[in-house]
């Protein structure tokens, strides 16, 4: 592969230079979107030491963590700042995992290598439908027979819910934007709001679902990630208090298959299998 080649649009890039992907799993909803996502993964992992791709896994803390348990990770992402970060954190490791500079709809491993593939950031940003499709038909390629995609998404409610939340959805751009998010599925910030997220695609649960058993891949789930909890005025505070935090989750457990309530929630997470 040529090195230099641009493999993101440069928009994304800048994005990501500018912001944390770092930090922004520490802090935050951010905390509570790793342990999550954790334990959503966790569901589908082999109990076994096993091949597992990370594609778009940014600067590697899942990596690091299916690393630490014993598996085989390769972590693919096209971020140079995420890959300078993520091989320091992986020569840290007494297991470490193997990093490679590339993208989803191009993946440099051959037919049926890996037991598990999760596409942690590609269907974020690709918002043509044939690029969705390229990175889907090539992780079915790339996974073994009977291995798991979990694939993650941004729900098309989700600027929305935010914008009534904080009351950023009476500025005229942001409503513009929520109007062409909840109608088409993209999403491009606004130029007087640059710290939004960067051009992405943002899916209604039914449409994801679609996509995948468009390539013949067997349907297991759908599962909210942030699901209705998020929504409590006093998220932060609830979930440092243990009372109430086993209250959130368990409304999570709940709910997290729930068709009706998905778009909810602004994270979802799909399970296939080949």
């Amino acid at each position: 592969m040529n090195k230099n080649k641009q493999l993101i649009s440069r928009s994304i890039e800048v994005f990501y230079d500018n912001a944390s992907e770092e930090t922004r799993l520490e802090k935050g909803m951010g905390l509570f979107e790793f342990e999550r996502v954790k334990s959503l993964i966790e569901k589908y992992a082999p109990c076994n030491p096993s091949k597992i791709i990370d594609v778009g896994g940014g600067t590697g803390k899942y990596s690091e963590w299916l690393a630490k348990k014993g598996h085989l990770v390769h972590l693919v992402e096209p971020v140079p700042k995420h890959i300078n970060i993520a091989k320091r954190r992986s020569n840290r490791l007494k297991n470490k995992f193997s990093i490679h500079i590339g993208e989803s709809r191009n993946l440099e491993f051959p037919n049926n290598y890996a037991d598990l593939i999760i596409l942690h950031g590609p269907l974020y940003h690709l918002q043509k439908k044939e690029d969705r499709s390229l990175t889907i038909q090539e992780a079915k390629r790339v996974l073994k027979k009977e291995g798991v995609i979990l694939a993650f998404a941004i729900n098309y409610t989700a600027s929305t819910l935010v914008g009534l939340l904080n009351g950023l959805i009476h500025k005229k751009a942001i409503f513009e934007m929520c109007k062409i998010e909840l109608t088409t599925g993209i999403h491009n910030p606004p130029d007087d709001f640059p710290w939004l997220l960067a051009e992405a695609y943002y899916y209604k649960p039914a449409e994801l679902k679609n996509e995948f058993i468009s390539h013949e891949l067997m349907y297991l789930n759908t599962y909210a990630v942030e699901g209705l909890a998020w929504l409590d005025k006093d998220f932060f505070n609830s979930m440092l208090n243990n009372r109430r935090k086993e209250t959130l989750l368990e409304l999570i457990q709940l709910t997290e298959n729930d068709p009706y309530l998905l778009p909810f929630s602004p994270h979802m997470m799909i399970a296939t299998k080949k």
